[in-house]
């Protein structure tokens, strides 16, 4: 992707460690609290004085009263919070100590506990799952079994998309056969040593001569894979630097440690040295297979990343033979692995990973051994919230990056009072937490137990709220680990931003109930971690409307008071110095606003939504968020949004001005300009012109299927008596394809004769489904 101007062309990543902040900068955010309850008591207090002798005050104006001071509390409220999770940050960073590598090895060498890593995938690009996968399977970890759940349909009738999912399950092989050479040749070392010393003698020079050799080799092979990869993007250049590079050059560091320590006649001990040897052995140590779920029918088939997960956790520590049936493959449980067509072994741990993120090489060291220390029993969730790449060529996913570390930032501080939510791009779980959490449910005969929440499509925060109330507790490790990547464009930002802002509200009623249960059994929550859970799971909804009224309402210009300003100026300041601290720029605080704007209307749809399902009770469609190379088109409806803001912005400031209401006029020529530029640098007035256009095309014209005849049906319409006898009744008859396709989506549905007979039915049915997506 060419790269725009005023992006940043610096690739090096912020560091693993935060920079442990002073003692002025911690005072300096509790002044910047106080400030922020002052102005905000200031207000209130004068505004209602304001309205009590006002004796010329209507019902209007007390409404009006009443109203600003609501959406003004709530917006307080939010940077309140914005700063106490900072000040929880801060203290976690100044106090965190890094664990030495050598307790690490020393643990790992005497506990060995399973992880499973799950990358749930979903029509994804070949090459970014590649990287996903490799950096998972080169943890220094000593038992790793990496799957990928493959979510695609498993026969699919587009060539290109049969060669794609066809690369796409080919990863797991290759990418395990790519490591085969090394493990084999540094096992083999490894198990020499063990064999010439068993666990006594005196440790020769030959043999630290031969660890340092082993070690080199490692450096090397890491480092001329790293030269064979490709190098196209950012991203690519994160995997090859900090993911294999940076591994080699440790490894090569390590071996020249070594080799002065055998000049000067160290004596190291039989353990020492076998951890150093393991040590080589983990990081080419496991396997990388794939996994469909859509090929049997005996799982559930709901489109949602929650249910591809449940799905295979469901299956772990089970042997199965595969059934086929009319109705499709089916897996029965059997005793024996003998009889199996398939085994899924179980493990302690499990590890969810997107199939766009990447992870630092000791993310499952770190993360596991935080969970087995003594105290962390009833730890069940545990990750680094991720940050963005950097050096990205778009301003759009500059500016979204930005808001990402600082909200890495903030998750970190939630942990300081107890209020962690499990952030669904990668988390290391205690397997046996999720099944205390567990609910079952029989579809279609099948028994489906659901581990991850998937009523609504941020699956991890419900589950967050499900383990509180069972007892188990979160927490986020305080170290940059794990990187994601953050939408290109526009169109595809949009489908993330409106899937985050849709569920939140749903959720709340899941926490008002473990409220009462901690209190009832003597174990309350505190304030402050209801007070943070609280805003996280609602502050979009009231961050939006509030906004929406602000823009769309001329207030009196009374309301608007210096006090305001003065509650306000403590966050503004706070968010500038943490874009600083992030290697961003502090103008950029004005960049995230004008973003705002623009996503308001898609904050108030995913909000709306999630009223719809409160109402409906039916589930929201997940949508993915694409990562292609080419840009992704925009519904209308967010495309006009930002052009309706920017000229009623620019109506109401007028009219203020007319009448001399001058805070209110400053106030939309500011909306006005931030949001007009933002539009123009972040979506570009020609992208949207051909969205529009494309849009209009394609509500316009709908391809129509040719219409099927009584005679093509009753020739279709055999009774298949196998079917029969499985069914029963009459959905023994063959079921035939039925195919259309909407705008870039195609669908593809198994349907029977007497049911293709009503195409009509079953096309706006699908057009309803698209317009879902």
């Amino acid at each position: 992707m060419k790269r725009q101007l005023n992006t940043e062309s610096n690739l090096e990543p912020l560091p693993r460690v935060h920079e442990k902040p002073s003692t002025a900068k911690l005072t300096l955010n509790r002044i910047y609290i106080l400030f922020t309850i002052g102005f905000w008591l200031l207000y209130v207090a004068s505004t209602i004085f304001d309205q009590l002798h006002n004796v010329n005050g209507s019902f209007k104006q007390v409404v009006e009263a009443g109203l600003y001071i609501l959406i003004v509390t709530t917006l307080c409220f939010s940077a309140l919070m914005y700063l106490f999770s900072r000040q929880g940050a801060l203290i976690r960073f100044k106090e965190h100590t890094r664990i030495p590598r050598e307790t690490l090895s020393a643990y790992f060498s005497e506990n060995q506990p399973g992880i499973t890593v799950l990358v749930p995938s979903y029509d994804e690009e070949v090459d970014v799952i590649r990287k996903t996968l490799l950096s998972a399977i080169l943890q220094e970890y000593p038992k790793i079994d990496v799957q990928l759940l493959i979510d695609d349909k498993p026969n699919p009738t587009d060539p290109q998309k049969r060669e794609k999912l066809q690369a796409t399950m080919n990863l797991a092989k290759e990418i395990t056969e790519l490591l085969e050479v090394p493990y084999t040749k540094l096992a083999k070392a490894r198990d020499v040593f063990e064999k010439t010393y068993n666990k006594t003698g005196e440790i020769s020079s030959s043999t630290l001569n031969d660890l340092v050799k082993q070690y080199n080799y490692a450096a090397k092979w890491i480092n001329k894979f790293a030269d064979d990869e490709p190098l196209e993007d950012h991203v690519d250049d994160f995997f090859n630097n900090r993911v294999l590079r940076d591994l080699a050059e440790e490894l090569a560091v390590t071996a020249v440690a070594l080799e002065k320590s055998s000049k000067e006649n160290y004596s190291m001990s039989y353990e020492r040295i076998y951890q150093f040897y393991s040590r080589l052995v983990w990081i080419f140590t496991g396997k990388v297979g794939y996994f469909q779920r859509k090929q049997f029918v005996s799982l559930s088939d709901e489109a949602n990343k929650a249910m591809n997960l449940n799905s295979y956790i469901d299956l772990m520590g089970g042997s199965y033979k595969i059934r086929q049936t009319p109705a499709g493959k089916v897996l029965q449980r059997v005793s024996s692995e003998a009889e199996a067509d398939l085994v899924i072994p179980d493990t302690e741990f499990l590890l969810t990973l997107d199939a766009d993120s990447i992870l630092l090489r000791e993310y499952c060291l770190r993360l596991v051994y935080l969970l087995n220390q003594e105290g962390n029993e009833k730890v069940a969730v545990t990750q680094t919230p991720y940050s963005s790449f950097r050096g990205c060529p778009t301003r759009i996913e500059r500016i979204a990056g930005a808001t990402t570390d600082i909200q890495h930032t903030l998750h970190q501080g939630t942990t300081y009072y107890g209020a962690t939510f499990w952030v669904g791009a990668n988390a290391v779980i205690r397997k046996r937490a999720i099944e205390d959490i567990a609910e079952t449910e029989y579809v279609n005969g099948f028994k489906i137990r659901r581990f991850i929440q998937d009523r609504t499509v941020i699956e991890d925060t419900e589950s967050s709220i499900d383990l509180e109330k069972n007892g188990w507790t979160l927490a986020n490790y305080p170290e940059r680990l794990s990187y994601s990547a953050t939408p290109p464009d526009f169109g595809s930002l949009v489908i993330q931003r409106r899937r985050w802002a849709n569920g939140g509200l749903l959720i709340m009623s899941k926490l008002f109930a473990t409220i009462r249960r901690r209190r009832q059994e003597g174990n309350p929550i505190k304030l402050m971690e209801i007070l943070l859970r609280v805003n996280y799971m609602a502050s979009i909804a009231w961050s939006s409307f509030g906004l929406i009224f602000l823009l769309a309402y001329p207030f009196d210009n009374r309301l608007l008071s210096v006090f305001i300003v003065g509650a306000a100026v403590p966050y503004f300041t706070a968010m500038a110095s943490d874009l600083k601290y992030n290697r961003y720029k502090r103008m950029d605080i004005f960049r995230i606003y004008g973003l705002n704007l623009i996503l308001l209307a898609v904050n108030t749809a995913g909000v709306l939504k999630s009223i719809q399902q409160l109402l409906t009770s039916e589930k929201i469609p997940f949508a993915r968020t694409p990562k292609v190379n080419d840009r992704t088109g925009t519904p209308t409806l967010y495309i006009l949004a930002p052009i309706i803001i920017i000229a009623y912005s620019a109506f109401i400031c007028w009219r203020s001005f007319m009448h001399g209401n001058w805070p209110n006029a400053i106030f939309s020529f500011f909306n006005a300009f931030t949001c007009g530029w933002a539009a123009l640098t972040f979506i570009g007035p020609v992208n949207m012109l051909v969205d529009l256009v494309h849009n209009y095309k394609d509500w316009l014209f709908v391809e129509v299927k040719p219409k099927q005849t009584e005679k093509d049906a009753q020739d279709q319409s055999e009774i298949n008596w196998q079917s029969v006898l499985y069914y029963g009744d009459a959905k023994g008859r063959t079921e035939v394809p039925l195919s259309i396709s909407l705008g870039k989506w195609e669908y593809t549905e198994t349907t029977g004769v007497e049911d293709k007979l009503n195409f009509s039915k079953i096309k706006n049915r699908m057009k309803k489904d698209y317009a879902a997506k």
